[in-house]
């Protein structure tokens, strides 16, 4: 197929993303009245969390493919955000056909059959495929190609047992269905496969996370920042959900309860908007926009963190403490406020510029060391009117800062006129 034949794909496909979308949207509020007999809200925050999610994999796609239509990973985005927009649509199809106007809708019962599988296919090319091929669309080396043909194999049977498997549906919209396109006959033989399935697929997550270090190790110039970028949108990721569950220990709610405190649903929240940073990442990297710019967004990343995490305890520090002292004199806390902002207030850029130099110094000790040395040099400038020794200086300066092989100064000769 021609580069325009698979564009006008890539837009068509792209267009059925969002038609799905928008139609179960209409679906879950026309499923809001019965839904809330079973204890759902209807259109709930998490629900509209998973949209931005889901969104966000095939708008990066059609990013890269408009540009590149031949992509791999641009394919491989538009195919994660098709099969969760399917699903979205699926389970609201099913309640609104089943529940809310039993009839009105062909088969919801076999829909629900085959959006029980829905899961695999998204979630085991985001851990495998899309690890494997990234970020040229290429696997490493011909030697890894058995495991994408593992991976590929895995999914395929990890859904098809899902979906035939008989007895109940979990986690079914439909309460107390059992399976339609359940196999009663091959029941023994599904329940044996599956957990080997979904042994080996751990196993080929894994392979692929080796592949991903093996080229990591092997790379050099716009690969390895590629490679970088990516590295660093997973790390945070896990940062957040690593945050978010220790965070949730201490509640007796559980994870993602609608009964959590107040501080730990919001962690809870951009943990789920988290993911967001993934295909972000890979469209950087592949579109190649801002790709050096990597440094530059984990130094801000540190800093302001950081900053907010310390202003934050300031504050927090500061209302307790004049709260403590000024309650012999006044029972309202409003004076304890205005001070605690002041007080932050005052302390923002004497911290910012703290925090970016202990940053700085910690990890980017290469250009702490070079901002100090021309900081040196330009002192010495202010003092030093022998020309001589300002080359000298000079050469020293470049030689520390930019570290070339060789260092020459060539100074124009002073022309006498005639």
């Amino acid at each position: 197929m021609s580069d325009r034949g698979l564009r006008r794909l890539a837009w068509a496909s792209w267009w059925f993303l969002p038609a799905m979308v928008v139609v179960g949207v209409i679906l879950s509020f026309a499923n809001q009245p019965t839904t809330a007999e079973y204890g759902d809200n209807g259109i709930a925050v998490g629900e509209i969390l998973f949209l931005v999610v889901v969104l966000a994999f095939p708008v990066t796609g059609i990013l890269i493919l408009r540009r590149q239509p031949r992509n791999t990973i641009g394919w491989l985005l538009q195919g994660i955000g098709f099969v969760w927009s399917l699903s979205f649509f699926a389970d609201n199809y099913v309640v609104y056909g089943a529940l809310v106007n039993p009839g009105s809708l062909p088969g919801p019962e076999v829909v629900a059959a085959l959006a029980a599988g829905s899961w695999a296919p998204p979630i085991g090319l985001m851990a495998t495929f899309l690890i494997l091929l990234y970020p040229n669309g290429r696997l490493p080396s011909p030697r890894w190609r058995p495991i994408a043909w593992l991976s590929a194999a895995n999914i395929v049977a990890v859904t098809a047992i899902v979906v035939l498997a008989p007895g109940q549906l979990e986690d079914s919209s439909i309460p107390n269905l059992r399976n339609p396109l359940g196999l009663e006959s091959a029941e023994t033989v599904l329940r044996v496969f599956l957990p080997v399935t979904l042994s080996l697929l751990a196993f080929s997550v894994v392979a692929c996370a080796v592949a991903l270090v093996r080229r990591y190790r092997r790379s050099h110039g716009v690969e390895r920042m590629q490679l970088r970028w990516l590295a660093a949108a997973g790390a945070l990721v896990a940062a957040t959900y690593l945050i978010t569950i220790l965070a949730s220990l201490p509640t007796s709610t559980g994870l993602y309860s609608d009964q959590s405190p107040a501080w730990v649903g919001l962690l809870q929240t951009v943990s789920i908007l988290s993911f967001v940073l993934i295909p972000t990442a890979i469209g950087i990297a592949v579109l190649r926009h801002g790709l050096y710019d990597l440094d530059v967004v984990i130094n801000r990343t540190l800093v302001y963190g950081s900053l907010s995490a310390t202003l934050a305890g300031v504050y927090l520090a500061s209302v307790l403490l004049l709260q403590f002292l000024l309650s012999p004199l006044t029972d309202q806390s409003d004076l304890a406020v205005a001070g605690s902002t002041l007080a932050v207030a005052a302390l923002f850029r004497p911290a910012r510029s703290r925090i970016q130099s202990l940053v700085d110094r910690r990890f980017y000790r290469s250009r702490y060391d070079a901002a100090r040395t021309l900081d040196a040099f330009a002192g010495q400038l202010r003092h030093d009117l022998n020309l001589d020794a300002v080359g000298t200086d000079l050469c020293l300066a470049v030689g520390e800062t930019v570290q070339p092989t060789l260092v020459s100064l060539w100074l124009r000769p002073e022309v006498r006129k005639p």
